[in-house]
Parts: structure tokens; sequence; C-alpha cells
């Protein structure tokens, strides 16, 4: 297993996120630590059914859950990485609906039997992992980062899996060209998230 996993919740490939996540990714393993990239786009998960079948499991592990699908093995790679890259772009205010479908997937890492009025966290006591947050969007950067609730959902992404945020990347201004590249600015940005997985 990799340890660093990066989930990247991109529609389009070659664009701005799939590029800073590979920049980052590229940093990481000149530094000699194994990485793994999942694409959402191209990963077989199914949307939850809210069941709650999963929150009913008592324990410190994800609760299981009745789809048998590609989430299995997900959960897998999420519990033996010690650190992440959690990236989407911001569509419609927040985080792209393949990331969404992932993040209501996480529901396993809930502990909420029906007589609770709300959740407890599987991992609220576990020693903490990394994690850097990576999203883009068509406004400003300054106003997609505290205007959108694109960050805020990977934040809370990162927290369900155990994981603090040590660094955002947030870029803006991507909507005007069909085929971006990133600048020497946000190259370099990207490297110093990087290094601190490291």
């Amino acid at each position: 297993m990799s340890e660093i996993l990066a989930l990247n919740g991109s529609y389009r490939s070659g664009g701005v996120t799939d590029q800073v996540v590979e920049t980052m990714t590229g940093v990481l393993r000149d530094a000699g630590v194994s990485v793994e990239t999942i694409l959402l786009r191209e990963y077989p998960l199914e949307f939850c059914l809210n069941c709650r079948h999963c929150t009913r499991q008592p324990g410190a592990a994800p609760g299981r859950c009745v789809l048998d699908d590609a989430m299995g093995d997900l959960l897998g790679r999420i519990e033996s990485s010690r650190g992440y890259i959690l990236a989407s772009p911001t569509n419609f205010g927040g985080v792209t609906a393949l990331f969404k479908r992932f993040m209501e997937r996480l529901i396993v890492y809930a502990y909420w039997p029906r007589e609770m009025s709300a959740p407890r966290y599987r991992k609220a006591g576990a020693v903490k992992k990394k994690a850097v947050l990576v999203s883009s969007c068509a406004a400003p950067a300054i106003l997609g980062r505290f205007s959108f609730h694109t960050r805020q959902e990977l934040k809370a992404a990162a927290k369900t899996i155990g994981a603090v945020p040590v660094g955002t990347i947030f870029t803006g201004l991507v909507g005007g060209d069909p085929h971006p590249e990133l600048s020497k600015r946000v190259k370099a940005r990207a490297g110093r998230l990087a290094a601190k997985l490291v």
C-alpha cells in the first residue's frame, strides 16, 4: 500500500486539479515516498443508500457497507495510508458530484445508532494523519476560497478519515482557458505543500 493516497474528484483529465495533484505526487515520488492516485471519475463507486447499516456497528474500524463495490478496497487504502491529498474542483459552489458521492460513502467512519442524536467519529481519538486540500474555480482564488463550500467539504472529508489539513492550494481564474497550464508560482506552492506530507 502507498504512504500517501491522492483522491482526485476532477471530471476533466489534464485540467488544473489534475496538474496540481500530479505536481505534488511527482515531488513526493522524487523524495522517495510511495504515492497512489485514485481518479474518482474512473473508480466504480455506487451511491450511498442512506440505510445506516454501517453506522450501527460499534468499534474504531469503519463499518461494513451493504454495497459490494470498490469502496471496501478503497477503505483499505485509506486506512493503510499515512497521509492524503484530497482534491476537487469547485462545481456549483462546492465539491464535484464525484467527490460528494465518495464523501457520502465515508459515513462508515461514523458510529451512529438510532438512539443517538448525533454521530461519533470513529477516528476522533486516533493519531491524526496529514492531508493537503486541493481545489480550483473559475472565480478569483480569494473568492473561491472563502465564498464557496469546497474547502469546508474537503476539510470535512479529512476530519472524517482522521486527518488534519496541513495546507490548502486553491487555484482561481481557471475557466477561461480550455487547456490551462500551471504557473511557476502554483507549481512551487504545490511542491511546498507536498513536502509537508513527507
